[in-house]
């Protein structure tokens, strides 16, 4: 089956030589990732079920979830919840499904809110380490069923699936130093060891970078869990070290200037806990910060103004056919295997588009624009670039497969 597939030049500067670069990334804790991260271990977690109790996996989208924050009165040393927070679960899923079977009718029935409920409450539990779940939120779900005519166009059957909406995807590679530096900064003071050496750091950490000319400067709102601190100088000191090794972590990856900002909204002058990012939990969710699935990274898991993005929403979309999900996911995946195996490519950005109705292998246009490195032209590269979109777009079910699995990030 011929692809619509189109290879072109790119007529404007690679991303280093730009003046100015900016790149953010909302942490895990934070309350729009907390949404994403909610949605999608829900959607997996249905996907699951699915399998396991109808044979397949079933149509569904639960890519509403909202938080609204709780409050809370953290303290040096201490402090407490003062009100929960509310995690309401929407969207689509099928609870039940009706089969013939020797002239008969058989329904099979699925406990649908327990099995998101659930999924929800262990995601919260495995990563906002500090989070009470029991006391400190309220999850609820409001999950409906799918209407008609979206469930008919998913389950037709015979080749690949068809698409659920005419949308886009793209996707870009190689990530910038900056974008780099940005990405292993939230990753490292994420990651499991750290916390285990500085347990007073949550989860909700932002980093903004910008990158002027040849100086990065990092801009680190991280929130600080108050009972493991007992006093303004361990706020500070801790506030110190906490540049030091993100300067370091930077400075690693290159050569360029290095600023580090962390907390800018602190009053050093101030002696209580008001003048300092403390939370009783790691995340602002508690106090007034609320949340909202597809408000934050995109699928690449950054924020990059300076590089193609879509608006969609990628996390608990449905990862068989929904196209704002599988199309931005698959769009990255083919501009890193163009950059590691198509030689004389510099950049390339890729835009799927698909149609609804029409197999989610076969988009509307497959567009690669290439940023080629001196001395190449487009007719020695384009065909080994056809050839990678064509690989991916013929195997886009694995996906879905990395998806149902969890090896596929989504924010």
């Amino acid at each position: 089956m011929k692809k619509n597939i189109f290879v072109e030049k790119l007529i404007q500067k690679p991303i280093e030589e730009k003046e100015v670069e900016v790149v953010e990334r909302k942490g895990i804790g934070h309350p729009d990732s907390i949404s994403d991260g909610i949605a999608e271990s829900v959607s997996r977690a249905l996907c699951n079920a699915y399998i396991e109790r109808f044979g397949e996996i079933m149509h569904h989208n639960t890519d509403e979830v909202q938080i609204t924050a709780g409050e809370s009165n953290p303290e040096f040393g201490g402090g407490e919840i003062m009100k929960p927070m509310d995690i309401l679960l929407t969207g689509r899923g099928i609870a039940e499904v009706h089969e013939e079977k020797d002239g008969k009718l058989e329904i099979k029935k699925m406990g649908l809110d327990r099995i998101a409920i659930t999924a929800a409450k262990e995601y919260l539990k495995e990563n906002i380490i500090n989070l009470d779940v029991e006391t400190a939120t309220v999850v609820e779900c409001k999950i409906g069923h799918g209407s008609g005519d979206l469930t008919d166009v998913f389950r037709r059957k015979g080749g690949a699936p068809s698409s659920n909406d005419t949308s886009f995807g793209v996707g870009y590679a190689p990530f910038s130093e900056t974008e780099n530096i940005v990405l292993a900064t939230e990753n490292l003071l994420n990651s499991r060891d750290f916390k285990k050496k500085y347990p007073a750091v949550g989860e909700d950490i932002k980093v903004m970078g910008l990158r002027d000319d040849n100086t990065i400067t990092l801009t680190v709102a991280s929130a600080i869990v108050s009972k493991y601190i007992d006093g303004r100088d361990t706020y500070i000191n801790l506030k110190e070290e906490l540049n030091e090794i993100v300067t370091k972590l930077a400075q690693d990856k290159t050569e360029r200037n290095v600023e580090v900002f962390i907390n800018t909204a602190d009053n050093h002058t101030c002696k209580t806990e008001e003048g300092y990012y403390l939370t009783v939990t790691g995340t602002s969710a508690e106090m007034g910060d609320d949340g909202s699935v597809g408000r934050g990274n995109r699928a690449n898991g950054l924020i990059t103004p300076n590089r193609p993005m879509s608006m969609e929403a990628t996390s608990g979309k449905n990862p068989i056919n929904h196209v704002g999900k599988i199309y931005n996911l698959l769009s990255t995946k083919i501009a890193n295997d163009i950059i590691d195996n198509v030689e004389g490519v510099q950049e390339v950005q890729i835009m799927l588009l698909s149609q609804i109705g029409k197999p989610i292998n076969n988009p509307k246009a497959a567009s690669a624009q290439l940023i080629l490195e001196d001395g190449y032209k487009l007719e020695a590269v384009n065909k080994k670039v056809e050839q990678v979109v064509d690989f991916w777009l013929d195997d886009i079910t694995s996906i879905t497969d990395m998806l149902v699995k969890g090896k596929l990030k989504t924010f």
